[in-house]
């Protein structure tokens, strides 16, 4: 077995390290969310907690990891009798991103199943992370459909396993540790919700400490065990601290007092529901038992908000996780009753913090420990969509006639735009395609594994041959040839890649102010569908890719804010531009079906002596690609030249105005857009 990463040797990190002990202390927190940049030692930091866990009393044999003392009475291996006990050191279970469904919730025998009604059953992961630790690393890539098991297990304490009326249900607690990269995309909000505590890491840029990253770092891969050796005695102790912290847990009193700042600091921050209120009482009162004290106080309290509360604050993907600081100290005071003097050192290190290289888990400066980084997520002021600019229209200009970037207007709920045809792509919610899950449309042969049984299919397929099987009794005689996979419908997400013109033409203030709102209102749409997102804008002379495709659509919220304007209308650039992203983009992914959204007035003042035939002629480069389009007229005032729409006729697209985002009007654009490239084909 590989040494890991001594827990104690970690440089740094404070709200990591404490975050991850109190779920040690007590799993009923809920786990960790911890949000970063790579790089960070986000995985090194949870795998090593690991080691810290008390060990586990099991049934003996048991292959779900039954309490001997309170087994499971539905456990697929029970019932237990009098089998023993072992003892074993707390798994900690990693999922990773690409899991199929039946290594994450198990899977069944079907051919048993059928033929000898006996349930086979083979553990996955949730199994395995019973009253352990399951860790998922780069959980907001992780596929719809786990992160929907993920949900149902952490709201039961139990995993169910259906196949075709045929079921098996087993015991699923686990501490739910994830780690994650937010410029790769966002989390769902109901998962969200299920990490207790959240947690923000990002790089020293103490250079002292970055040395003594890379010098633990590199005697560690030197020389693992001896590194791991000579912190030993920190570990060691780290691990009684927490023993005595849970012996401790419940014993810790939970005031009226306290229980009223909980509440009361939930309703400012206006969370939803009330799994925040639980979550905060049972990190403060692990915040108490960590310190040794058996009362609760409002720093504990404080501690706790800034632990569970930053993540419960958004509101949409574009709000940026934090907490006001200065209204938490101002609601906690208002209701702050008669309460024990807070303990002065409820800090992660535990006892001994004098260690061996340099002294517990941060590294000497002259002699002295660093200063202490602050606890909890740093302060952030609510984030707020501006409303559009009051600036004059003409506003001032910089070099070559550009403009200062312009604030989004107000985002809105959007229509749904999808691509046409049925794809199999990566699941998600935006377009019809072929997945694992969805409404069953027919059946064949498995290729590979078989996942989704199709019961009457496979029966219809067995029945011919029972009586040169020799049936004799009840049972179907079922063989591997006879087993159909049920083929299913379900929705996918695409690569939706925004074409914005920045140019002079849509320079007005307010216009690009509305244009803006509006590509914001469709990077939402885009999130909540689970689509890749990606940005080409032009103007002056040229077209930039201003994001690559993406999963954050946060990346590309912040990239259109920053967004300036002015200069000529290269359109075909920009088309063009838009074309060679998608050819690489269907290399890289060949699955995941493209939706270019155009936003355009439709000028054409740039790129060439013609530049409207060539604008045209590269619209007609996507139609014959067959990417699917669809094209936001900006275009505005009493007399319309009509130019979007003779773009989008040219894409085998539809134009919509930006007011027709918002109407019920825009409901079967895309059907239109097949229509009238099925008759111009037919022409």
């Amino acid at each position: 077995m590989s040494t890991r990463y001594p827990f104690t040797a970690v440089v740094g990190m404070d709200d990591l390290r404490l975050a991850l002990l109190l779920n040690a202390v007590s799993p009923a927190v809920g786990g960790v969310l911890v949000r970063g940049e790579k790089g960070t030692a986000k995985s090194t930091a949870v795998r090593a907690l690991a080691e810290l866990l008390p060990q586990v009393a099991v049934v003996a044999g048991c292959r779900f990891s039954c309490d001997p003392a309170s087994p499971d009475p539905g456990c697929p291996d029970g019932p237990h009798g009098d089998g023993g006990a072992d003892a074993r050191p707390a798994r900690m279970v990693e999922l990773p991103v690409g899991a199929s469904e039946d290594r994450l919730v198990g899977s069944l025998d079907i051919e048993k199943a059928l033929a000898d009604g006996v349930k086979a059953f083979e553990p996955g992961l949730l199994a395995a992370a019973h009253r352990g630790i399951l860790y998922v690393d780069e959980v907001n890539l992780l596929s719809d459909h786990l992160i929907d098991h993920l949900l149902d297990a952490a709201a039961m304490g139990a995993s169910h396993v259906e196949r075709e009326g045929v079921s098996v249900r087993h015991a699923a607690r686990f501490l739910l540790v994830g780690t994650m990269n937010p410029e790769e995309g966002e989390l769902r909000p109901q998962l969200l919700d299920r990490f207790g505590l959240t947690v923000e890491v990002a790089a020293s840029r103490v250079p002292e400490e970055r040395v003594e990253v890379v010098r633990r770092r590199l005697a560690f891969e030197d020389d693992p065990a001896g590194f791991a050796g000579r912190w030993a005695g920190e570990e060691a102790a780290l691990r009684e601290r927490i023993v005595a912290a849970r012996e401790l847990l419940p014993k810790v009193a939970l005031g009226d007092a306290v229980l009223l700042q909980i509440a009361a600091t939930c309703a400012a921050f206006e969370v939803d529901g009330m799994r925040a209120d639980i979550v905060m009482a049972r990190t403060a009162t692990a915040l108490a038992a960590w310190a040794g004290r058996e009362e609760v106080t409002s720093e504990d309290v404080r501690r706790a908000a800034l632990l569970a509360l930053p993540h419960r604050r958004r509101r949409n993907p574009f709000d940026a996780p934090g907490m006001d600081e200065d209204k938490l100290d101002e609601t906690l005071e208002r209701f702050k009753g008669d309460e024990p003097e807070d303990d002065p050192d409820p800090g992660p290190d535990g006892p001994g913090d004098g260690g061996p290289g340099g002294g517990g888990a941060v590294p000497p400066q002259g002699g002295e420990g660093p200063a202490p980084e602050t606890d909890g997520v740093p302060e952030q002021a609510p984030a707020q969509t501006p409303e559009p600019s009051p600036e004059p229209e003409h506003a001032p200009r910089g070099a070559a006639g550009e403009r200062a970037a312009v604030k989004a207007g107000e985002p809105f709920r959007t229509k749904t735009l999808s691509v046409p045809g049925l794809g199999e792509g990566a699941a998600g919610r935006r377009s019809r395609a072929r997945t694992q899950n969805g409404r069953t449309t027919g059946a064949t042969r498995p290729r590979g594994t078989l996942t989704k049984l199709h019961l009457s299919a496979t029966v219809r397929a067995a029945a011919p041959h029972q009586r040169a099987r020799g049936r004799s009794g009840a049972g179907l005689v079922v063989r591997r040839d006879d087993l159909r996979q049920a083929v299913r419908e379900g929705r996918e997400g695409n690569l939706v890649l925004f074409v914005v013109d920045a140019s002079g033409s849509m320079a007005a203030r307010r216009r690009m102010g509305a244009v803006k709102g509006a590509v914001l209102s469709l990077l939402l749409d885009a999130y909540q569908r689970r689509d890749k997102v990606g940005l080409v804008t032009f103007r002056g002379r040229a077209a930039e890719l201003a994001l690559p495709p993406t999963s954050s659509v946060d990346a590309a919220a912040a990239r259109l804010e920053e967004l300036p304007t002015g200069g000529r209308t290269p359109l075909s650039a920009g088309l063009l531009k838009a074309r060679d992203v998608l050819r690489v983009e269907r290399l890289r992914d060949p699955s995941r079906r493209p939706l270019l959204v155009v936003v355009t007035d439709g000028r054409a003042t740039g790129g060439g002596p013609d530049p409207v035939g060539l604008a045209a002629r590269a619209a007609r480069l996507h139609a014959a690609d067959g990417t699917a389009s669809v094209v936001v007229d900006c275009e505005v005032g009493p007399v319309r030249l009509g130019l979007a729409g003779g773009l989008a006729r040219d894409l085998g697209g539809t134009a919509v105005t930006l007011d027709e985002l918002r109407a019920d009007a825009i409901a079967g654009l895309v059907r239109e857009a097949q229509v009238n490239r099925s008759v111009r084909r037919a022409a």
